[in-house]
């Protein structure tokens, strides 16, 4: 009995070194709190993040939540160890900084419960900063040449117009007059073959016909989320997800603008002191994914919902934005072969439809 006895002791050492060297050594932030909420363990790269102490080993969390600068960091650990799941999610501590938070639960096997979670934190600001500059640079590139494309055409109109005059003037000088407009309509047939190359070829292709790839829904609107992650913070936007379908084949850009331009309107038209609901759902309606997003907002009216997809329409003036967003959106869905659909009334929220066409999609 006694042999039994020291043997476990011995076991249970060997594992608590095990366990000791594994935290000594590893170079991300990481805790381990019991099934008491008592914390346990922590690595170095965790001591100097969240300013952890020595003589914090044996407190309760509750004692030194501060520390960690999230404040749901306790209900977080609670739901792991009562479900035993996995939690994932990014997280924004008060001093502004970004991780991506792994919580999971601690398994004593042969008794089959949880006895506390492990939690990871890593660093994820560059790629917030990046995903942030990318939406920034790919917004400002779509309306420059959006608006370079309507600017030279206007000109153009004009001058074939003021051909059309000059043709029409009573015959003084007609063969100069001839020769004169002959030139004029040369240079504009150069010009308009210019924007239409542009346009149609190198503009169009870059735009309409980027690659395709499987994508994972859930993933890009992460990335939107993040993105946004200031608006979401400070308006306390609660956003929920039901995907029925959670793959679709895409160019990856045009589906993080999609949802990007939908979420950030959805935030954006909510009456002020307003919390906004918003919810994300996917479906497969004939031959279709639809992408729906539905919100509490300030609704459209049916007169405005005429225009919503016009270049530079915007349904509020008090609201910054250029107008292009929903623009935008139309033209990727539409030249996809695709259509939106819209539901809303003033003052009761809206419904955006969006079919993206099932071409290719013979993994879902």
């Amino acid at each position: 009995m006694l042999s039994t006895t020291s043997e476990q002791i011995n076991n249970l050492n060997q594992l608590n070194e095990e366990l000791e060297n594994y935290f000594s050594n590893t170079i991300i932030p990481q805790i381990f709190v019991d099934a008491k909420l008592i914390l346990r363990k922590f690595t170095p790269p965790a001591m100097k993040q969240f300013n952890l102490k020595a003589d914090f080993i044996g407190k309760p969390l509750e004692e030194i939540k501060e520390n960690f600068r999230f404040p749901t960091i306790i209900d977080n650990i609670k739901t792991v160890i009562a479900t035993g799941k996995i939690l994932e999610k990014e997280i924004q501590t008060t001093d502004m900084r970004w991780f991506q938070m792994n919580v999971l639960p601690y398994l004593i096997r042969k008794e089959n419960i949880t006895n506390g979670v492990i939690i990871t934190f890593v660093d994820i600001n560059s790629r917030i900063r990046d995903l942030n500059e990318q939406e920034k640079m790919l917004a400002e590139h779509e309306l420059l040449l959006d608006t370079i494309a309507h600017d030279i055409k206007n000109p153009l109109l004009a001058l074939s117009l003021s051909v059309q005059m000059m043709k029409n003037l009573p015959a003084r000088s007609l063969e100069e007059l001839s020769r004169l407009t002959e030139n004029l309509e040369k240079s504009i047939d150069n010009m308009k073959g210019v924007v239409d190359s542009m346009l149609d070829s190198r503009w169009q292709k870059q735009r309409y016909h980027a690659r395709e790839e499987l994508l994972d829904i859930g993933s890009v609107l992460e990335d939107v989320r993040l993105t946004i992650a200031p608006q979401i913070i400070e308006s306390d936007a609660e956003i929920t997800t039901d995907f029925k379908i959670s793959e679709i084949t895409f160019v990856r850009r045009k589906l993080r603008s999609i949802l990007y331009n939908l979420l950030n309107n959805a935030i954006k038209y909510t009456s002020n002191g307003v919390k906004p609901i918003i919810k994300i759902t996917t479906e497969k309606i004939d031959g279709y994914i639809v992408i729906s997003v539905s919100d509490n907002g300030i609704g459209i009216s049916e007169e405005a919902i005429q225009h919503i997809f016009s270049k530079f329409q915007r349904i509020k003036t008090n609201v910054e934005g250029s107008g292009v967003g929903l623009y935008l959106v139309h033209t990727i869905v539409t030249t996809s072969g695709g259509k939106i659909k819209i539901d809303s009334s003033e003052g009761k929220g809206t419904v955006f439809q969006v079919f993206l066409t099932l071409h290719n999609q013979d993994k879902l």
